[in-house]
């Protein structure tokens, strides 16, 4: 294979990742010209909520799934094996439990911030606290999705870390904050694109100099890479059917239906039915990316199960797999290290861009229009939304030096989304399935969960506990690198990684990552519904039915007592806008399904009896 060469970047390449770059930008630009006389924030957060459905769904796939998963599940699948793919069981259960029973409830209010919906339900203090939450939450994830491509950027290139990261930041800050929603969408689409186009012609070019996928199976078999349905009950193993499933179930559960960034993109569509087929169409894409890039992992140990580059240090960090893959393997065709470096770069442009638009959308509904100035004009409402997506795609950048020392990737990623996404999705359930729960429940099982979330995930980032990897060999390193030197391969071996234990470290940090999301669940479910029952639950009030979700107001129908009744509380005390959210007409079996934007009115306090 003779010497290692880094800098593999031709002209060929370099116009491949200047023309998805130029495209991106320009698609802002147009957007930026086309809507320049469109000055309300419905059109730019929301994107006039007249969007097309698959374009949406191809977003709603980007937002979350993307440089993360190009890189750090090839990774996964390498060092442990397939156990990874049980993950769309989960998925298969997310979609229809969201487009049934969340996603009816955001699109009846017709909300622009999903947190609305915990004032409406709770308080206002519950709406603010969820914003707050979110906000650290988006600011936690998006430099880990900015270093992330970074790292490949630099490997295959040669160009520095942070040169790649300001390139990333600069045009994602760029289009988003010109463009608005339309060009966030239709960015993600084409990036979306740009992802399965550079997986698969990796993957398809790498399995077949290696002999086709069967060679590939039976390396991976022999190297103990294939791994499925392990049914363990111990919850501190990494990776088990039960912790992929229940606790995948719960991490992504708390994207898909208590996440602003995705909520705001099923709001854009024109219809309820819309916005679940985005959901459905979202699901075979999602198992796709997930099969290609573990397929990508077991491609990588092949070529590489003679002698595994992170133990032999010709790489930094487990994330570099694929960059080096790729390099060493298909860095003399022209245009293909050019192609994988727009698709990372692609699935971080599209993750980035949403968390900026989102969090401009939370920022301006949540806290400028809510505390600071409740009377603002649509024209500097847009004005002010642009310049918080400029300042929040900065923040972002500045916030990359953290995202350095958060190890692998996708784990890293996860385990973000596990600490807040759990909490998060706690209190929405509370607020929809339980009638009873009131706002002290919410707002003291929020703080709760999201603290002992908080607690569990960064003392398992601190403590590190150890987690067996599948054996490695070095046997044909010197016949393999003869140039390379520095490196005493004659005494590397192809025995197992010493096995250590985690006695030292306490139980709660030895929790796999996939189940700290779960915890955070539990918790704000156990201590919301035992502070609601003690503080008087709802004192007999009347909660109006689109606040719950449509199995909790169908179960109504046969419960004693009858429907649920339109009663909200009052919109002086809530501090909510003077226009009202929705007609206080009866709704019929039918109607759950509204084909468009509803609204909500409030009446005194003095009726809720």
């Amino acid at each position: 294979m003779g010497e290692i060469i880094k800098d593999v970047f031709g002209v060929v390449d370099y116009a491949v990742f200047a023309l998805m770059l130029l495209f991106s930008a320009s698609v802002g630009v147009w957007y930026a010209i086309v809507d320049r006389k469109k000055t309300d924030t419905q059109e730019f957060l929301m994107g006039g909520r007249s969007l097309s459905v698959f374009p949406v769904a191809m977003s709603v796939l980007a937002s979350f799934m993307s440089a993360i998963t190009l890189l750090g599940t090839p990774a996964e699948v390498y060092r442990f094996g397939t156990q990874y793919i049980i993950i769309n069981f989960a998925f298969c259960l997310v979609v229809p439990a969201t487009a049934y029973l969340y996603l009816p409830v955001f699109y009846n209010l017709g909300v622009t911030s999903a947190y609305e919906y915990l004032e409406l339900r709770f308080h206002s203090s519950v709406r603010t606290i969820g914003a707050i939450v979110f906000t650290l939450h988006m600011l936690m994830y998006m430099p880990v999705v900015l270093y992330a491509p970074a790292l490949a950027l630099s490997e295959v290139t040669g160009i520095g870390i942070w040169t790649a990261v300001l390139s990333i930041g600069i045009v994602c800050t760029f289009y988003t904050s010109i463009g608005g929603m339309k060009a966030v969408v239709w960015t993600d689409f084409f990036q979306a694109l740009m992802m399965y186009a550079s997986i698969i012609v990796i993957l398809v070019k790498g399995a077949i100099d290696l002999g086709g996928m069967d060679v590939v199976w039976q390396k991976s078999l022999e190297g103990g890479r294939i791994e499925f349905f392990r049914f363990d009950f111990d919850p501190t193993i990494r990776h088990t059917f039960w912790s992929l499933v229940f606790g995948g179930y719960v991490t992504w559960m708390g994207n898909y239906a208590a996440n602003q960034a995705l909520i705001q993109r099923y709001l854009t569509i024109g219809s309820l039915r819309g916005a679940q087929r985005c959901l459905w169409i979202n699901l075979p894409a999602l198992v796709l990316l997930i099969l290609i890039t573990s397929f990508s992992g077991l491609v990588i140990y092949a070529f590489y199960a003679a002698c595994d580059p992170i133990g032999t240090k010709m790489i930094d960090a487990p994330d570099q797999l694929f960059p080096r893959f790729v390099m060493e393997t298909l860095g003399s065709l022209p245009g293909i290290p050019g192609l994988f470096v727009s698709g990372i770069f692609s699935g971080a442009l599209s993750t980035v861009s949403s968390g900026v638009n989102s969090l401009s959308a939370v920022t301006l509904e949540d806290f400028i229009k809510k505390i600071f100035c409740k009377d603002i004009s649509e024209v500097w409402a847009t004005r002010i939304t642009k310049i918080l997506a400029m300042c929040f795609g900065i923040l972002c950048i500045a916030l990359v030096f953290a995202a350095e020392q958060m190890g692998g990737v996708l784990q890293a990623a996860l385990t973000i989304h596990g600490i807040v996404g759990g909490p998060m999705l706690g209190v929405f359930t509370l607020g929809m399935f339980i009638p009873f729960a009131n706002t002290w429940g919410a707002s003291i099982g929020l703080v709760c969960g999201f603290v002992i979330a908080m607690w569990f995930g960064m003392g398992s980032f601190v403590t590190q506990p150890y987690h067996p990897e599948a054996p490695v060999s070095y046997e044909n390193c010197t016949e393999l690198y003869y140039n390379v030197t520095n490196i005493d391969f004659f005494n590397m071996t192809s025995i197992p990684e010493i096995i250590r234990n985690n006695d030292d470290i306490l139980p709660p940090y030895r929790l796999s990552y996939l189940w700290l999301s779960a915890v955070g669940f539990v918790v704000v479910m156990i201590v919301g519904i035992a502070v609601s029952l003690m503080t008087g639950a709802t004192k007999g009030q009347n909660i109006d039915e689109r606040l719950f979700s449509p199995l909790i107001t169908w179960l109504n129908k046969y419960m004693p007592g009858g429907k649920f009744k339109e009663v909200v509380l009052n919109k002086e005390k809530r501090g909510l806008s003077q226009t009202p959210l929705r007609t206080t007409s009866v709704i019929s079996d039918s109607e759950f399904y509204p084909t468009k934007k509803a609204s909500i009115s409030y009446i005194s306090d003095s009726k809720i009896s």
